[in-house]
């Protein structure tokens, strides 16, 4: 059972882990879908107000026009190489006042968004005639390449359109022919913080499905341990009640077989002594088959039937039988308070009691002190003893229903682990409490408080 409950354990948290998974890939795809669809509509939007920044301003085409072709018969006569070419077009007089206009074009005709853009420069070549192509510019769109705009850098920015014009013209009665790309870039300013608006919906639902799943496979992990701990608990129990019952059985098979000897029959005081350790091992049996049976109940199911008692004669009475069964613990008693007189379950309360005192005994006192006394309306009874103590760690579990200090299945301390669990369940029908203070190897104190 242990053995599939860990395997089930593990495929569920390997289940979780791929359900998880999935879910983020899901969502992953999602924004990745609205980002598509985003730079798509930007493009529409930017297509349908401007078909080439060039419609800006004829005057500037009409310059930069003039500013190719005077470069490009400074290349042709010699006077300036490749890279005096591509600096003059790049730094041309006019970019930041076509970058102004086009800036203003933006924020007029689409005033929702902020935009930020660049138009890099892709290629600059010269065909002459038959020639072969003179190539002076061809590179991929990068951010120092910049003809007009203000980005800074192309790492978030989108594509939105290449522009490509061919230039026809002649020189000296030499045809020539000069073909330009340019590309712009486009930024939107928050555009993650529009996007997550638009998959609201999408992330809510999915954050709201792993929470479920999440919840759904902690509930089940817990059912599971749950399960474990009480087929263990379980096991633990039948291996204690089955030792517990094996020393009062073969007590009383032994006490039989004496009595059948005929010279035991004849001998009044023999005969006495195997009769009362019979009594005495039949009431054992007796005492423990009580014991599982009443913390079968839980606390608001146990019947109590109340009478008014005074306390100090009460107490007293509880501990002169105890001393009869322990002759060898010597009790000490400080009663602090006067006569005081208490509504309680005289019967229940008394096994509670004696519960504390003979678990005491069985881990190794020889000398308890009980004291009494009233504070804010409540009674307490203090009983502490000289026994081994309780390990911090374990004394959250003390009250637990078959719990044992000692570890597995060892069994030098009898018991069933119901007594503290029993006491526990007493006091809280009575509306009292109980707690322990302890240390390990310096005795444990546990104090009973109970409404006067």
């Amino acid at each position: 059972m242990k053995q599939r409950i860990n395997l089930l354990i593990t495929f569920s948290i390997i289940a979780l882990i791929i359900l998880s998974t999935v879910q983020c890939y899901l969502v992953k795809t999602a924004y990745d879908y609205k980002v598509a669809q985003f730079h798509t509509e930007i493009k529409n939007e930017i297509a349908s107000i401007t078909n080439n920044y060039s419609d800006i301003d004829s005057a500037f085409i009409a310059r930069k026009e003039a500013l190719y072709k005077s470069l490009s018969e400074r290349y042709i006569h010699g006077k300036n190489n490749k890279l005096e070419i591509q600096k003059g077009i790049i730094e041309n007089e006019f970019r930041d006042a076509v970058t102004k206009r086009i800036q203003l074009k933006f924020e007029r005709d689409l005033p929702n968004l902020k935009i930020d853009f660049a138009i890099v420069l892709n290629k600059f070549i010269l065909y002459k005639n038959a020639q072969k192509s003179d190539t002076i510019f061809s590179e991929k769109p990068f951010i120092h390449n910049k003809l007009y705009g203000n980005l800074a850098s192309l790492n978030q920015a989108f594509l939105v359109r290449n522009y490509v014009e061919t230039t026809n013209a002649s020189l000296e009665g030499q045809d020539y022919k000069l073909l330009t790309e340019d590309s712009m870039y486009v930024s939107v300013v928050d555009w993650e913080m529009i996007i997550m608006k638009r998959m609201t919906f999408i992330l809510v639902l999915s954050l709201l499905s792993i929470v479920t799943l999440i919840s759904l496979f902690v509930i089940a992990i817990k059912a599971l341990i749950k399960q474990k701990k009480v087929n263990e608990v379980k096991t633990d129990f039948i291996n204690n009640i089955t030792h517990e019952l094996k020393t009062p059985l073969a007590t009383l098979g032994i006490s039989t077989k004496i009595l059948e000897r005929k010279d035991i029959r004849e001998n009044e005081e023999n005969f006495n002594l195997v009769v009362n350790t019979i009594s005495r091992q039949n009431n054992r049996l007796q005492s423990l088959i009580d014991q599982v049976m009443a913390n079968s109940l839980a606390e608001n199911q146990i019947e109590l039937r109340k009478e008014k008692v005074e306390a100090r004669s009460f107490l007293l009475t509880i501990i002169d039988d105890f001393k009869v069964a322990y002759p060898k613990v010597h009790i000490k008693t400080v009663f602090n308070e006067a006569s005081t007189h208490l509504v309680l379950d005289p019967f229940h309360l008394t096994t509670a009691l004696l519960n504390v005192l003979e678990n005491a005994v069985k881990y190794g006192s020889d000398k308890i002190t009980i004291r009494t006394n009233l504070h804010e309306n409540q009674f307490s009874i203090s009983i502490e003893d000289n026994g081994i103590g309780i390990a911090k760690n374990k004394q959250a579990l003390l009250f637990e229903k078959f719990y044992r200090v000692e570890q597995g299945n060892l069994h030098n301390t009898k018991g069933l682990g119901l007594g503290l669990f029993y006491v526990n369940q007493i006091i809280k029908a009575h509306q009292g409490s109980v707690k322990v203070v302890s240390d390990l190897g310096k005795g444990a104190q546990f104090t009973i408080l109970l409404n006067i």
